[in-house]
């Protein structure tokens, strides 16, 4: 891992760029990639009268909320990288507000729920209070955030070209606690696997009323 220093500005408009620069390539890669135990866990938190409005934060080229439109749930993608958006937009149908991760511009009290899958790790460590607040401040009264990052050692830095934050449980934990959020679940992935094979960290949490 490449630890050069760099302003958060400039981490995330590289990351970005090398986003943009394969997007094709990712879409091809995560086309058939099974995360319906993730969409699952948040759907099944939510306490709202369903269809539930979703924000899939760093949507990606849309995958996601394809599943989610096609559940039945009003879904708007956020993305910062304007190839994905295109993707997202054309593949899902869904709405797409193209917005990087610490440059936000999100309605208050608006959303049942955030899925943050493969994406809030992409958040520099000094910034990551300041983007959960402004998720929490997003999400309704009881709302529910879900998310799923590649876990460490609270290393951070370059890794193939992108920026990448790698909490361990007890670190991401006090995280969430700090912004105002209750743990509901955390599970690791793949199912079924010896933990040193599950690189995955999923979990849930619920905004404090």
């Amino acid at each position: 891992m490449n630890r050069q220093s760099q302003d958060p500005a400039q981490i995330v408009d590289l990351t970005l760029e090398h986003y943009n620069q394969r997007a094709r390539d990712f879409r091809d890669a995560t086309r058939d990639h099974d995360v319906s135990q993730n969409i699952g866990a948040l759907l099944r938190h939510i306490e709202a009268e369903a269809p539930y409005r979703i924000l899939d934060f760093g949507c990606g080229p849309g995958r996601d909320l394809r599943a989610f439109a096609a559940l039945g749930h009003v879904a708007i993608g956020l993305e910062g990288a304007a190839e994905f958006v295109t993707m997202a937009r054309a593949d899902s149908g869904c709405e797409v507000w193209q917005q990087d991760f610490l440059r936000l511009d999100l309605p208050q009290a608006h959303f049942d729920g955030v899925f943050a899958n493969a994406s809030l790790f992409h958040v520099p460590s000094v910034e990551l209070a300041r983007v959960l607040g402004q998720l929490r401040a997003t999400l309704k009264s009881g709302g529910v955030l879900f998310s799923s990052n590649p876990r460490g050692s609270n290393e951070e830095g370059w890794n193939r070209g992108r920026y990448g934050a790698y909490h361990d449980w007890d670190a991401w934990r006090r995280y969430l606690a700090d912004a105002g959020f209750i743990e509901l679940d955390h599970y690791y992935r793949p199912t079924g696997l010896p933990f040193e094979q599950q690189p995955w960290l999923a979990s849930v949490w619920r905004k404090q009323r």
